[in-house]
């Protein structure tokens, strides 16, 4: 199991420590319930650490993102970032990221920790000459900074370094990286600066009020806004279109990217699923990932749940699940079997909160 530079922080702050894509991470410190409420009241701290980070520049380099990924890399300026996907020949979703454009022939890419390998060995079969790859990953720890309160605690902690605009970028004079993005659905950042380094900042944020979050919280905020999460609600057997993400597949830009065609077959076609929010109606045990999702009788399955949880924020089980287009309406009626017994739910329109 890899371990975070904080390792030994969470361990002092008695977090509980599970493993999650190869490392061991703090799952919860006082409790889900209680980090879920700070980061939607206040400010929360999480350690992203185990995500990945690559380099890539060169020459012809904005060309050749753009024939691997779904967005359309041209509209970046300098200091700029956008949500995208890399998708397999089926338009199978292999990871969706974060792509930021640092200068014109130089971007940074945060992608998910469960696939660096992968998404390494991917971006490397398809290298052009001129085109540097580099995967930095082991040389960053990383914060994600989350909650209405992260500007003006920034602002009390580095008033010289102000924060870039949303979705945006900035390298520091000491080599930390700051980028606006999120996955909460709040106003926050993340701060990526070596592993020496990362553990200080951390203490300056703790120290300033924010409040120690772990795994658990991010995964109930982010599904409370219906982010999808990768390895659950994304895969390589469901495309962009199936999971609701369309606005970031830009199918007319000048470079055809992979997978393209059968999104353009979606697109004219129409999907055979949809990624598809439902709530509980009734008194029941928290939904979770792989519950049957069945129709209103409770005897015929529908699919499976992608994500499931007990929403803090709304009091209720809250899940998202790939349906077909016609039980994908919202005030679908529905049942989710639960422990040998079926409950009643119901498609509602995303997000949730």
């Amino acid at each position: 199991m890899l371990r975070s530079p904080l390792h030994s922080r969470h361990e002092e702050l008695g977090a509980r420590l599970l493993p999650f894509a190869g490392w061991e991470m703090p799952i919860q410190y006082d409790g889900i319930v209680a980090e879920h409420q700070a980061v939607r009241d206040e400010l929360g701290v999480f350690d992203i650490s185990h995500m990945g980070e690559f380099l890539v520049s060169g020459k012809g380099v904005t060309g050749w993102l753009n024939g691997i990924l779904t967005n359309d890399v041209r509209e970046l300026e300098d200091g700029q970032g956008q949500y995208t996907l890399i998708l397999n020949e089926a338009g199978g979703v292999i990871d969706d990221l974060i792509l930021y454009r640092e200068a014109e022939e130089r971007y940074f890419l945060v992608v998910n920790a469960s696939k660096i390998e992968q998404d390494e060995a991917w971006l490397k079969r398809k290298l052009r000459d001129g085109i540097v790859f580099e995967n930095q990953s082991a040389e960053w720890g990383g914060l994600a900074v989350q909650g209405p309160k992260s500007t003006e605690i920034w602002n009390q902690l580095e008033p010289e370094i102000p924060l870039p605009n949303r979705n945006g970028i900035f390298r520091s004079n000491s080599g930390a990286i700051l980028c606006r993005t999120g996955y909460t659905g709040e106003d926050g950042f993340e701060l990526f600066d070596t592993n020496a380094r990362i553990g200080e900042w951390f203490d300056h944020l703790l120290a300033a009020g924010a409040k120690p979050c772990g795994l658990g919280a991010r995964d109930t905020l982010r599904l409370e806004k219906c982010y999808p999460l990768n390895g659950s609600d994304l895969d390589e057997e469901h495309t962009p279109l199936e999971a609701g993400l369309g606005f970031f597949v830009k199918l007319a830009k000048a470079e055809p990217f992979v997978g393209q065609d059968v999104l353009l077959g979606q697109k004219e076609n129409g999907v055979s699923s949809k990624l598809a929010a439902i709530k509980m109606t009734g008194k029941s045990p928290p939904p979770r990932h792989g519950y049957e999702v069945r129709d209103e009788s409770g005897e015929n399955q529908l699919g499976e749940l992608t994500s499931g949880s007990l929403s803090p924020s709304l009091g209720v089980g809250i899940g998202m699940v790939y349906l077909a287009p016609e039980s994908a309406k919202p005030g679908t009626p529905l049942t989710i079997a639960i422990r040998d017994r079926v409950f009643p739910a119901e498609v509602v329109k995303k997000p949730f909160l």
